[in-house]
């Protein structure tokens, strides 16, 4: 019989959420074994020639959300600190170059969900999008459900467009507090899947490490190369503000008016963005100054609205049609432009340096206060950016 309290959320490090889309379930027969699952956690090692790193290396990452009726307090945790999880990727390096990240987003286990998909959607493909993810998470709602931890494994295996390189790194993180070995298809066969494509899998039992349920969700970890720990998803994400806040929620709303729309959706995705600074203020102390942070970073990547960042990417404003162009660069000539677009840059490169200076202090600050204080529970940004340290460090990765 089910419990009340249900999870299944999985982070999965995939290379491009794209655009929002209902993956179809792959169903198939299989069931538990009888294989004793290991005591210890595990971790990723994956040793890759460094000959075979190109420029540009890819760490993607599978988001895979419990919606079920008990999973608000996850999910409020991953609204929270959607930011900080990025910034710690921000940080990573492998022979001094700086990854692309990419991120894809289910929810699973609702059941409002299609039952004959296994009560599972895929609401974003890989992209770099961070600001539709956001967008996503904060649309969220729960009801309750068939948590398949298996079935949902094997389908962001199989519908994503994970890369075919050896050297990007591929991961999946799932949570939750339900049978691991629950629905039609088989977690060991789903997990073989995976690896196979040298998907690493984590899983975050949300619960204590006593509990019966715990030792499968240990077992998939180990299957997969990946790494096991328990969170109280019902923690509320403590926050410690610095005198640094308020200066970079401020910096951010500058930020944005640096950012110049084209096209179709120019004039909405600018919008959006301004939306998901609103959410983050909303949702707690730390995350609008993370957002702020993230922001200034690399992989804060806005090319396919905005032109500043399309031209960083190749794009020529002279490639624009005149219908493309925003209400303020309508008219222009050519220079005028390029002129215009020059000056948004410069701008924005001032208030990017001006946060990562900030964000240098402020994480300072937040050092210092956290050793006067105990440890609290450990909560999903804490198990993830923790799990991404080891998974990525067997590899070749180094943080700031």
């Amino acid at each position: 019989m089910k419990r009340q309290t249900r999870t299944g959320i999985v982070l999965g490090l995939a290379g491009g959420l794209t655009m929002m889309g209902l993956g179809m379930s792959s169903w198939a027969k299989g069931g538990p074994n009888g294989a004793q699952p290991p005591q210890q956690q595990v971790q990723a090692k994956r040793p890759i020639d460094p000959a075979q790193l190109p420029d540009g290396d890819r760490i993607q990452i599978a988001i895979l959300l419990d919606t079920s009726s008990s999973m608000d307090g996850l999910i409020e945790q991953a609204k929270s600190q959607l930011w900080r999880v990025v910034n710690e990727f921000a940080t990573a390096k492998r022979q001094g170059k700086r990854p692309r990240l990419e991120i894809a987003l289910y929810e699973y286990g609702k059941s409002s969900l299609p039952a004959g998909g296994g009560f599972i959607r895929q609401i974003v493909p890989f992209t770099r999008d961070l600001d539709r993810v956001s967008e996503e998470l904060f649309a969220l709602r729960t009801n309750g459900g068939e948590e398949y931890a298996g079935l949902v494994i094997q389908d962001a295996t199989r519908d994503l467009a994970w890369s075919k390189d050896v050297a990007d790194l591929k991961l999946v993180f799932i949570a939750g507090n339900e049978g691991f070995d629950q629905g039609p298809v088989a977690f060991r066969e789903a997990i073989a899947g995976a690896k196979s494509r040298g998907i690493v899998i984590n899983t975050i039992y949300c619960g204590s490490a006593e509990d019966g349920i715990a030792p499968l969700w240990r077992e998939g970890a180990s299957l997969a190369a990946g790494s096991y720990t328990t969170i109280d998803q019902n923690t509320k994400v403590a926050t410690i503000a610095t005198p640094y806040d308020a200066e970079l929620a401020r910096l951010s709303g500058e930020l944005n008016k640096t950012y110049v729309g084209y096209g179709r959706h120019g004039a909405d995705k600018k919008a959006r963005q301004e939306k998901q600074d609103e959410n983050a203020q909303a949702v707690g102390q730390a995350a609008a100054p993370e957002r702020a942070v993230s922001k200034a970073g690399g992989g804060y990547d806005n090319g396919d609205w905005d032109i500043v960042d399309a031209q960083k990417g190749g794009k020529s404003v002279a490639e624009l049609r005149e219908e493309e162009l925003p209400a303020e660069m309508k008219g222009m000539t050519l220079d005028q432009r390029k002129a215009f677009v020059a000056a948004k840059s410069a701008e924005r490169d001032r208030i990017q340096k001006r946060i990562r200076e900030l964000d240098g202090q402020r994480r300072q600050f937040i050092a210092a206060e956290q050793k006067k204080a105990p440890k609290g529970a450990s909560t999903l940004d804490r198990a993830v950016n923790d799990m991404v340290h080891q998974n990525a460090e067997a590899v070749g990765y180094s943080f700031e």
